[in-house]
């Protein structure tokens, strides 16, 4: 954006009560969606504002309620409107936070190797001219396996590295959750399913033979992910184009969309398995091998009387030692409906993020949201709790590729970019769930 081109920006407008419903409170209206310019400073005041207005209206309609009166219909919509215009602002924060902590795209990367140097530019070359030459020879001296035209070619590490550093501020899970890297098909990992065998001893007291541990083994393989960006060749032929920084973008949201969704509700069939797709059981029951779930007693809502309290009996349902480093986990509208909870003391149990960067807070943690959470509905399994770096593990195999395809779609030229990415609960008794039945 120029600075001598000022681009008019619809705000937040603050209207005039509604004199049928005896309102007096202001109105905040989204007129028009956001570019996503702007300051992190001037959004964080709108999403401040956006929220005492929905908290003054939220009063209003509840005062409505205890008065026996029953809930004005223009309060209603009123506080859906707020409560759109909320989720506006905070989606805008979101964006300018994002855009500000993305590692920077196609600065020159100081002190490179030759042969990353030589990658790089046998890359660059691939992907303007589809020359191949100099990444076969490359891949040979490395003896790559399955590198060729038919499997595409390795991408430069600088190319990797940044799409999976933009993938943690996108992806919502993997933001939250450990992320280990492999070389192999497949990520295995030694579990125990017991407490752990210890023991106390003196200091020259024998050390007594401990009982065998309780382990079993669990194995997440790495599926295959890919996208496909198409460019022009004109753009191609662009030597100011830097395409490092044009794929790593293009792909960033596509890769991004699709963890999203398998990290949450993947069934392990050719994607990642994601925490939803386990087995659950009552959280007074709970076993290994099974995520706990608090149930709310009412189907598809929260409780009509104090419906904070199952917020508190699932918070409280985790162990100490997991409350620690622990978050909610839940979608846009889950949220929108708890945003209305108040405490004993007429506090509202959530808060919007008090800096750009953070995350909104639900009784004191973290709140992050994934829009592949379901819904509220009957027995759904719409809101999560727990340490999600120490239950779930997103695993990265090393390696990116791309496969150059000027023929499918003339006059643009695919480039058919995989990842090999899986994910899995690592740690059952780390999440727990609230479901609404």
């Amino acid at each position: 954006m120029h600075a001598q081109t000022p681009i008019a920006r619809p705000v937040l407008e603050t209207k005039g009560a509604f004199p049928e419903s005896g309102c007096g409170s202001p109105d905040l209206e989204n007129k028009a969606a956001r570019p996503e310019g702007g300051s992190a400073r001037s959004a964080l005041d709108e999403l401040a504002a956006a929220f005492a207005a929905f908290k003054e209206t939220n009063d209003t309609r509840i005062g409505q309620i205890e008065g026996r009166l029953g809930v004005d219909v223009l309060t209603e919509e009123k506080l859906a409107r707020i409560d759109a215009a909320l989720d506006a602002a905070r989606t805008r924060l979101d964006r300018i936070s994002l855009a500000q902590a993305r590692p920077p795209l196609g600065q020159p990367q100081p002190r490179v190797d030759a042969a990353a140097h030589e990658h790089k530019a046998a890359f660059d070359l691939y992907v303007r001219a589809g020359e191949s030459a100099g990444l076969k020879r490359l891949e040979a001296k490395a003896l790559s396996a399955g590198s060729g035209p038919d499997g595409g070619y390795l991408v430069p590490d600088t190319i990797e590295r940044t799409v999976l550093m933009r993938l943690g501020q996108v992806s919502p899970i993997r933001s939250i959750a450990s992320v280990q890297q492999i070389s192999g098909a497949q990520y295995k990992r030694a579990v125990s399913v017991g407490a752990p065998v210890t023991g106390w001893a003196a200091e020259t007291a024998p050390r007594p033979e401990t009982a065998a541990p309780a382990l079993t083994e669990i194995a997440l393989p790495a599926m295959e992910l890919y996208a496909m960006p198409a460019a022009t060749q004109t753009l191609l032929d662009d030597a100011v184009v830097d395409l490092d920084a044009w794929l790593s973008a293009e792909v960033e949201t596509a890769f991004a969309e699709q963890e999203g969704v398998a990290f949450v509700t993947g069934n392990g069939a050719s994607r990642p398995r994601g925490f939803l797709s386990y087995d659950t059981v009552a959280n007074a029951a709970w076993a290994p091998g099974k995520l706990g779930f608090v149930a709310t007693g009412v189907a598809g809502a929260f409780p009509p009387a104090s419906p904070g309290d199952v917020l508190f009996d699932l918070i409280y349902g985790l162990r100490a030692a997991y409350r620690q480093n622990a978050g909610f986990v839940m979608n846009r509208r889950t949220q929108s409906a708890i945003r209305k909870f108040k405490d004993a003391e007429g506090n509202y149990l959530w808060q919007p993020p008090l800096a750009a960067g953070r995350a909104a807070t639900l009784i004191g943690f973290p709140v992050t949201e994934a829009e592949a959470m379901p819904d509220l509905a009957k027995d759904s399994l719409s809101l999560a709790f727990g340490d999600f770096r120490r239950g779930y593990v997103v695993v990265d195999r090393t390696g990116m590729r791309v496969l150059r395809d000027p023929y499918s779609a003339k006059p643009y030229v695919l480039f058919y970019t995989t990842k090999r990415v899986g994910g899995g609960v690592q740690d059952f008794d780390a999440i727990k769930l609230v479901k609404f039945g």
